[in-house]
């Protein structure tokens, strides 16, 4: 571990270290991996950093609000479902990592990296709270020499107009006294082809020698560095590439409801449009988008585009169709429910199958399964959910009705109990067959049962 901060304002006469030698001497540290790294923000985004540093050899320094993260992960306990156990208590055991809420600590880090969340207020609009308050809490431990990073999404401006301002206010200087970058997350939960290593990282920084530390920095565990002209446009990259995810999903989104009601399978037409080696790329449809970039990142360009007197027509649209995607389910099981048995949704049992916003993990942040819900206990439904990965809804800011709703077990006697079972999230770990056999009524907003050559009359594409 590095010494100890030295603080605030003390550096004596005759030991002021010029920028260069600053910088010359945290880039040899990080080459031999004697640098203290902390990451600050140990959720799906920071807690695969924490892990990946340790791995590489740094001394690495978890920082999180939530006690009950810090409790786990001293424990060597997972919060997360794709990060087992035995991989954390694996750099545990070498004595490279802690994990702590004492925000004191952060002096001892010769780079800081900041993993705390973006939402959105209920206006849509960037909420910036925790990366203020978090830089005005580093900003109390700031010393000469340290890297500082933002990997939290944004919209571009934020780590120069944003972050600077406040780690400056205590007379350090960004380029001078403190190196400043930008690297988008680009964290695929569940994703075990790529990970935080092999997968390409970017990087923009507030001059040169701050880019050339936080590439050199990240080169130390990540397979491919990629740097950018600035730190504005690295925070536009991470925006475009979920807007382009966003577009394209809202596209299929609403050929799904043409074709479908033309009696066109849409599935189909894009396995079919696959097959066309150049041009094209399939996107899927789907209840609605979920996890923390998709839903959010678009609008945070179309918040700061409004600066510059610039309206996003287009990104605004296909937010408008995704958004509207957990209605549109909710009525065509409205309709399937009256098509196949005469009933309406009101007072009709209903069997949520999967209410994390992805397969395969237990990632619920924006989950559309979460409005979903909603909406149908809202028209009198009855609901229920079964979920491998979600044994209890978590609290969430937008949903906060539905915290410590449970899982129902998954069984023939649940199954035939209700009059419909929605599938919102394709698991793997689910028995499709088991439901095909025994529901009344399945809606497939994921096309699992007809990729698994499963089906019958019962069972309706949504």
């Amino acid at each position: 571990m590095s010494a100890p901060a030295t603080p605030q304002g003390a550096r004596h006469a005759g030991d002021e270290a010029a920028p260069s030698d600053l910088a010359a001497g945290l880039e040899q540290m990080l080459r031999t991996h004697s640098a203290t790294v902390g990451v600050i923000g140990l959720g799906y985004v920071g807690l695969p950093l924490w892990h990946a540093t340790a791995s590489a050899g740094f001394q690495s320094i978890g920082f999180d609000v939530d006690t009950e993260k810090i409790d786990a992960l001293r424990h060597g306990k997972s919060y997360i479902s794709h990060i087992p156990d035995e991989t954390l208590r694996d750099v545990m055991q070498g004595g490279r990592t802690s994990a702590t809420a004492d925000f004191g600590q952060l002096g001892h880090a010769d780079v800081v990296l900041i993993c705390v969340p973006t939402p959105l207020t209920r206006h849509r609009e960037p909420d910036l709270a925790y990366v203020e308050s978090t830089a005005q809490t580093l900003a109390k431990h700031l010393r000469p020499g340290q890297l500082v990073v933002l990997e939290s999404t944004t919209y571009p401006g934020t780590t120069a107009e944003v972050l600077r301002p406040i780690l400056e206010a205590g007379g350090l200087k960004s380029g001078t006294d403190f190196f400043l970058a930008y690297s988008p997350e680009r964290e695929d939960p569940g994703n075990a082809e790529f990970d935080v290593i092999r997968t390409p990282k970017i990087v923009g920084a507030d001059g040169a020698e701050a880019l050339g530390l936080a590439k050199t920095f990240y080169e130390q565990f990540v397979q491919q560095v990629v740097p950018v002209s600035s730190m504005d446009t690295a925070e536009a990259v991470k925006l475009t590439e979920n807007i382009f995810r966003s577009v394209n999903i809202a596209l299929v989104n609403e050929l799904k409801i043409v074709f479908d009601a033309m009696g066109v399978d849409i599935w189909e037409v894009i396995d079919a449009a696959r097959t066309k080696p150049f041009g094209f790329m399939p996107f899927y449809p789907g209840p609605g988008l979920g996890g923390h970039c998709i839903p959010i990142d678009p609008f945070y360009l179309t918040w700061k585009a409004r600066e510059y007197g610039i309206a996003t027509r287009f990104i605004e649209l296909a937010g408008e169709v995704n958004t509207a995607m957990p209605v549109r389910i909710a009525e065509r099981l409205g309709q399937a429910l009256n098509d196949h048995a005469g009933k309406a949704l009101k007072n009709a049992r209903i069997l949520l199958v999967g209410v994390a916003y992805k397969k395969n993990v237990a990632d619920m942040r924006e989950s559309p399964a979460l409005r979903i819900f909603e909406l149908l206990e809202g028209r009198g439904a009855r609901v229920d959910f079964h979920d491998p990965f979600v044994p209890e809804i978590p609290p969430t800011r937008e949903h906060g009705a539905l915290t410590g709703r449970r899982s129902v077990g998954w069984n023939a006697d649940t199954i035939s109990a209700c009059d419909a079972a929605l599938i919102c999230t394709d698991h793997d770990a689910v028995d499709y067959a088991l439901l095909v056999e025994g529901a009344a009524l399945v809606v497939d907003t994921r096309n699992v049962i007809a990729r698994l050559g499963l089906g019958g009359s019962h069972v309706v594409k949504a």
